[in-house]
């Protein structure tokens, strides 16, 4: 396999104090020898009862009665709970507020939670929970199950949304060409290695303790206080690390919070609440899956002059995190190209299924890969080369260089990026070497494809850029740092301490950071948007350096000479001519009485948006990125491999470089099982998810990835104030592999010598693309 990373690995004569360096994950040992702690790793307390929740059996119905009694006489079981024994707010939607924790009066997805069982043994819970249908009577009622039936009947969690600039209708009616479509783009299971799961421990006065393996202790703190009629100083929400996240536990991970915690206050008992993979994937929601109806205008040269698009997503029963998502992909539609004339339309379709949420990307990508779609069509269309009519329609640099949200686009590397790209991959090339080996080849059949990404990074609701962070200096030398920020896996704690270490002038080694604790940094945002480095680290290196000046301060008075003098390197403080240890330092400051702690805060500068007129700055920054992609199908069985990949992705000027390859891998070989393998299928009558386990849903596996892949980070700087002038890494590459789907896309559409668009879905399933394959030849038999 050939990669880069060592060429990011530091000299043995670099600085241990410099950020940059290439650090391994700051778990990484404990992860290797089994002893990184997980919530279930915790040690039960005395009495812990476990917890399992009954799941409705219908999509949609009447709620009419729970026999409890029925279910309490079963052996074992020590108590079952409703929605009445909810005290407080039987609600633990994100922003509006339609998400029961247990159902009331109404189910409205199958598997959706109606009441729990609790028992001293795990397997018990589980047991009679599972006998829902049983101890139930429920009225069916109609379901709509899928969104183009919810869009049909103006079924919606939110109101409609327009984005509009220029008139594209009228740039359609004068269009020289015109291309009509829909595109189908499935959605994708967060498939977390680490499920759903929360430990709640009742504490006095009314206290509780919550173990949530979650992306945002706040809003679990919050919606448990609400639940219980609590303040939010009675709940203590903690995460040390989670197995993964990737959106599915930021708003989601909510009922199983706020059911644990429920259970603990009323029983005063632990209780633990971890659902069985089955249960999760039939509770909890996952990537939205878009259908996308578009009209575009172009000119000869393939320039897009207007587009007209209803995007219309599976929002499933409730809104969630579904407006915020949709308004993503609308502003993400534009990818790296500039359009004159859009007009946008957003629909949100309720439907009869789970709840949909954030996943990496959070909308990004469905919108995005519509604009790539259209684009292969229009090169197809004018017998053009895909990348020349990218390159056509790029963003510029001094002009054709605003979004249609009215954002000045003021960081562009996208043409010196694509040209090292375009010559270090070999594009021209291996174009000409794919379409002589397909002429000779009449079964096999390789495809080649380059795209770009332009990834805005800000949550898309101001208020949420902030995040502060607590820096304790003991007397020792050693540090202690705890931020609102949660680590999945992602190398959050590392490059936050590379930050703290890198500010203070130490070695990485003597910075620790603990978990996640509401009661230390209290109101964070969640840990997604890909602002985590960039929110937390700046809170850290604020805190770090008050504590920085205090000590600078204290050393220039009782050495007489001015701040500028004193400098802090190499895990030792020069002063003047004279060298200090770093430690040394620290408790004379202790014995002078200075305070050695200290909390910093960050807040995102320059956002703005309008949400009604959908115009602003909703983005600090762009993250670019490119990727090229080479793939063999088999026209007879519809199976494919992925040849080679090149990747050059931007991320500024990188904290932990081992790191940022780390998640541009994972995001690449991620994105690629969402547009090629992981298939979604509801069941057309029941609404039962029929793929809700690894037997039924393939995600990629270490035989997916490609023998060749060749990664390299694009040597840039951020141009705004960023930590260390980098830049977020863990959503926009999960654009890079668009480039496998339409190399698949590309290898069918030779099969007709590129004359016939290839009608490929999302994911592209050995299914899809035979599917994809006999439409071709036969428009191909059909042609004179």
């Amino acid at each position: 396999m050939n990669k880069t990373v060592e060429a990011f690995l530091p000299s043995p004569t670099a600085s241990p104090t410099a950020a940059g360096r290439a650090l391994p994950h700051e778990s990484a040992h404990l992860h290797v020898a089994g002893q990184a702690t997980y919530i279930d790793d915790l040690p039960e307390l005395a009495g812990t009862l476990h917890a399992a929740l009954g799941l409705s059996p219908v999509a949609h119905g009447r709620l009419l009665s729970i026999d409890v009694d029925g279910l309490k006489a079963q052996p074992g079981v020590v108590a079952v709970l409703t929605a009445r024994d909810i005290p407080g707010v039987n609600d633990c939607g994100a922003i509006v507020h339609d998400d029961p924790i247990l159902a009331d009066g109404e189910v409205h997805y199958l598997g959706q939670p109606m009441f729990v069982v609790l028992s001293a043994q795990r397997e018990t819970a589980r047991r009679v929970a599972a006998m829902a249908r049983d101890f139930t009577t429920i009225e069916a009622l109609p379901a709509l199950l899928t969104p183009e039936a919810a869009h049909a009947a103006q079924s919606y969690v939110v109101p409609p949304m327009h984005m509009q600039r220029g008139d594209a209708a009228q740039a359609l009616a004068q269009a020289p060409h015109r291309l009509q479509g829909r595109f189908h783009l499935g959605g994708q299971e967060q498939f977390y290695l680490e499920g759903q799961i929360a430990y709640a421990i009742p504490k006095e006065n009314h206290g509780l303790l919550v173990h949530s393996s979650t992306q945002h202790p706040s809003e679990m703190q919050h919606a448990i206080a609400h639940a219980l009629n609590l303040h939010a100083h009675h709940v203590l929400v903690e995460c040390r690390r989670m197995g993964g996240g990737f959106g599915g536990k930021e708003s989601q991970s909510a009922v199983f919070a706020c059911v644990a915690a429920m259970a603990a206050y009323k029983l005063q008992k632990p209780v633990k609440l971890r659902p069985d993979r089955d249960d999760d994937f039939m509770i909890t929601g996952r990537r939205h899956c878009f259908v996308h109806d578009f009209d575009i205008a172009y000119d000869q040269d393939g320039r897009l002059l207007g587009a007209k698009v209803e995007m219309v997503s599976r929002a499933g029963f409730s809104a969630d995190l579904s407006a915020p998502v949709m308004t993503r992909a609308l502003c993400h539609f534009d990818n790296a190209y500039f359009l004159p004339a859009v007009d946008l339309h957003g629909y949100c379709a309720r439907t009869n299924t789970q709840s949909n949420t954030a996943f990496r990307g959070f909308g990004g990508p469905q919108g995005a890969l519509a604009i790539e779609v259209i684009l292969d069509s229009v090169a197809r269309q004018l017998g053009k080369d895909p990348l020349d009519v990218r390159l056509a329609n790029l963003y510029g640099t001094t002009d054709r260089n605003t979004t249609p949200y009215g954002q000045l686009v003021e960081d562009n590397v996208l043409m010196p990026l694509l040209d090292q790209l375009v010559g270090s991959s070999d594009y021209r090339a291996r174009r000409t070497e794919v379409a002589a080996f397909n002429a000779s080849s009449p079964v096999l059949k390789k495809g080649l494809a380059l795209t770009p990404l332009k990834f805005g990074i800000s949550f898309n609701v101001v208020h949420l850029n902030q995040a502060g962070a607590l820096v304790h200096i003991y007397s020792d030398g050693s540090i202690l740092v705890n931020h609102g920020g949660t680590e999945m896996g992602q190398g959050l704690n590392t490059k936050v301490a590379q930050m703290v270490a890198h500010t203070l002038g130490v070695k990485p080694e003597r910075v620790r950071v603990t978990a996640t604790d509401t009661s230390k940094v209290v109101n964070t945002s969640a840990t997604a948007a890909s602002t985590g480095s960039d929110l937390n680290g700046k809170a850290a290196a604020d805190a770090a350096m008050q504590i920085r000046s205090r000590l600078i301060r204290m050393l220039a008075e009782r050495h007489t000479l001015p701040d500028e003098a004193i400098h802090f390197a190499d895990d030792e403080v020069r002063i003047g001519e004279q060298t200090l240890r770093f430690e040394d330092v620290v408790m004379d400051a202790y014995l002078a009485r200075v305070q050695l702690w200290s909390d910093g805060f960050y807040a995102t500068p320059k956002l703005h948006w309008n949400r009604d007129t959908m115009q602003g700055r909703p983005f600090f920054y762009f993250a670019y990125g490119a990727a090229v992609s080479e793939v063999l199908v088999d026209t007879l069985t519809g199976e494919w491999k992925l040849l080679r990949a090149d990747v050059l992705h931007d991320v500024g000027q990188s904290i932990n470089p081992a790191l940022d390859i780390g998640q541009i891998e994972g995001a690449f070989i991620q994105g690629m099982g969402w547009l090629t393998s992981e298939e979604l299928y509801w069941h057309p009558q029941s609404g039962k998810l029929m793929t809700h386990a690894p037997s039924t849903y393939k995600i990629p596996t270490a035989s997916d990835c490609p023998a060749d892949f060749r990664f390299q980070l694009f040597k840039n700087q951020n141009v705004e104030d960023t930590i260390y002038r980098s830049k977020a890494v863990g959503e926009p590459p999960l654009l890079l592999p668009f480039s496998v789907f339409l190399a698949i896309r590309d290898a069918i559409s030779s099969m007709g010598q590129h004359r016939v668009d290839p009608p490929l879905r999302a994911p592209a399933t050995p299914e899809a693309i035979l599917d994809a394959v006999d439409a071709v030849k036969a428009a191909c038999a059909a042609q004179p």
